[in-house]
């Protein structure tokens, strides 16, 4: 995905900062352990997030306490550790798969070049996530297939292009049991989905219009995106406002506040940051302060 789904962690006190530094880690040493060493260089804060709903309220995660391989001289820290966990860690490889081939017909030959070596790098490592989760595979690409004849139509559609992109989100949902709980975190999922899908279209506007690229809300607005900003902030707003009440009927446990404070605190000031042109350097200070 794209960065976007992050806490606000000011706003967690230290131990709920713990729970969810247990999930991040957890999922890169998942990462690691099924797919190599390399794998762990995917790890984003939205599939962190994708991680923490799989598992939240399945009552079998535990926390071991584990070294971390890019910082061997820390102590080893507590981390998550479940059969959800591992379902995030191949959904999130055959998403960075798919966005590495998409990132490739995006570009020309030579400007593909580094999309195609990572492509290939992680090859291997998407063939054994995509025969973990053949489901979910087939169903990523389908969407991205759907985006794929948007993009080269140059769709005036804006919600069917958001859709394709949420339908992809929301079929990770597959990964848990239950009936009632998979509907409800579909919904959580397809309404996320969809406000990234918005957040990344404006975010990318200026980009896409000097390289020529095809964007949704361009290609909506007949060249006029940016003067249509409180249309997105509505439609976006709303978006969080569903995801937040599917994430209220679930059982998320000890998770419960940090979900809420991604959904109800996080997300809003990135959407602000990003609609106000002040996310991508707030997301490089944050990436060099790690």
């Amino acid at each position: 995905m794209f960065g976007y789904v992050r806490p606000a962690l000011n706003r967690l006190d230290q131990e709920q900062k713990d729970v969810y530094q247990s999930a991040y880690c957890g999922l890169c040493h998942a990462l690691g352990r099924r797919h190599g060493w390399l794998a762990r260089m995917t790890l984003q804060y939205d599939f962190t997030f994708l991680a923490i709903v799989l598992a939240a309220g399945e009552g079998e995660d535990r926390l071991c306490c584990l070294r971390c391989p890019i910082h061997p001289c820390r102590r080893p820290r507590p981390c998550l550790t479940c059969s959800r966990l591992d379902a995030a860690a191949d959904q999130s490889m055959i998403l960075t798969w798919h966005k590495l081939s998409d990132d490739v017909d995006d570009h020309s030959f030579f400007a593909g070049l580094p999309f195609r070596f990572m492509r290939r790098l992680f090859h291997r490592a998407y063939r054994r996530a995509a025969d973990a989760q053949p489901g979910f595979d087939i169903q990523t690409r389908e969407g991205l297939t759907r985006l794929r004849e948007f993009e080269e139509s140059k769709s005036p559609q804006l919600d069917r292009a958001a859709d394709a992109f949420a339908q992809i989100l929301a079929c990770a949902a597959q990964a848990v049991p239950g009936e009632g709980k998979r509907r409800t975190l579909a919904q959580l999922l397809y309404h996320l989905g969809r406000w990234v899908y918005l957040m990344d279209a404006w975010d990318d506007l200026d980009d896409d219009r000097r390289k020529g690229r095809y964007n949704a809300l361009d290609a909506r607005f007949e060249g006029n995106a940016r003067d249509n900003r409180d249309y997105l902030e509505t439609t976006a707003t709303h978006s969080l406002r569903l995801a937040g009440s599917a994430a209220e009927l679930l059982e998320l446990d000890r998770w419960t506040p940090i979900v809420e404070n991604i959904l109800y605190i996080g997300l809003p000031a990135v959407q602000s940051a990003v609609l106000d042109g002040r996310w991508k350097e707030m997301r490089d200070n944050k990436e060099k302060s790690k």
